[in-house]
């Protein structure tokens, strides 16, 4: 089985408020890039991945007269993709939702958000944790709920899928360098509050003899920015700490980006965002990862065609994950 995780940037922006695909020579999101050429790579790139589960990250908006399931089954069927069905959990108020598209002959799905306790509440709930030790609780509230699946293959084998985007804000409003110190601190504890939130519902999972998957766009890494030597560990490792594993996680191999965003000049920053984790009761099942990097994985590299979709579809790759299940 293949599970995979796809940030699509402004995917929304793909669809109008009735959810039709907009295939036109109107810009998208993506600089340079029209509708019609991010619509075509997109499909390109799903196409080619064939993944039997994808979760889609930044999914179409779900709202007053818009669908996120209507718009990717649409997507699915106009481009004759094996993903036919698509599932959510919590919509948001971001226009960027979670989503799993999945093939509905290998695969079974449903969202079953867990109650937990006053510890590890429900995702949509309020996490209650004191972030900077005053001895005074901070409410904590996803802005992007992760999406938590009971999952069942065709042959009987049930697993956890649980597919996150964390986020931590740019330092809007700051009115000078001071206030944008003090505000990006705020928000990378708040994102570390999150994972910790995360870490604990892993935790009770896995204490239930439950095999899972946690994957998605975690916005952090070892090492990625100033403010990780301050608190002491990442989003990533605390994950990792709750008994999740993916062989990317270290930070060892420069050459191990999941996404590449433009800078002035022309120069590109690259990063390790996006990753498939799995509890270690599945490392016994052949797991083998790939990251879809145009020009670092060398199927891709040769392949021209697909390289170009990559670098049009998003500024994310898709990471994959090869698993007997």
């Amino acid at each position: 089985m293949r599970q995979a995780t796809y940030n699509i940037e402004w995917f929304a922006n793909l669809f109008d408020r009735n959810d039709n695909l907009i295939v036109d020579d109107s810009w998208s999101g993506r600089h340079n890039v029209t509708k019609a050429q991010q619509v075509e790579a997109i499909a390109k790139v799903l196409t080619a991945v064939d993944a039997d589960a994808m979760l889609i990250v930044e999914a179409p908006n779900s709202g007053r007269t818009q669908d996120t399931i209507r718009a990717l089954q649409s997507f699915a069927e106009a481009f004759e993709l094996r993903t036919s069905h698509a599932v959510m959990g919590f919509a948001n108020d971001t226009h960027q939702e979670l989503a799993l598209l999945y093939d509905p002959d290998v695969l079974k799905v449903r969202h079953d958000p867990v109650a937990g306790d006053r510890s590890a509440p429900r995702f949509n709930d309020v996490f209650n944790i004191d972030l900077d030790i005053d001895a005074t609780e901070d409410h904590v509230r996803f802005s992007k709920p992760p999406m938590e699946l009971a999952a069942q293959t065709s042959a009987g084998s049930e697993f956890r899928l649980i597919g996150v985007h964390l986020k931590s804000k740019a330092p809007h409003g700051a009115g000078s360098r001071d206030e944008a110190i003090r505000i990006s601190i705020a928000n990378r504890r708040k994102q570390l509050a999150q994972a910790v939130w995360l870490s604990r519902r892993v935790r009770q999972h896995i204490a239930d003899d439950e095999q899972v998957i946690l994957l998605g766009d975690l916005n952090d890494g070892p090492g990625l920015d100033e403010f990780e030597n301050l608190f002491g560990r990442s989003s990533v490792e605390i994950l990792l700490q709750a008994g999740l594993f993916d062989p990317h996680a270290d930070g060892t191999d420069p050459t191990k980006s999941t996404a590449r965003f433009a800078r002035k000049g022309g120069q590109y920053l690259e990063a390790l965002l996006d990753y498939v984790m799995v509890s270690e009761n599945l490392r016994s099942q052949r797991p083998v990862w790939r990251i879809w990097h145009p020009y670092n994985d060398p199927g891709c590299h040769s392949n021209p065609d697909l390289q170009q979709a990559l670098l049009t579809a998003s500024d994310h790759f898709p990471v994959t994950l090869d698993i007997e299940l």
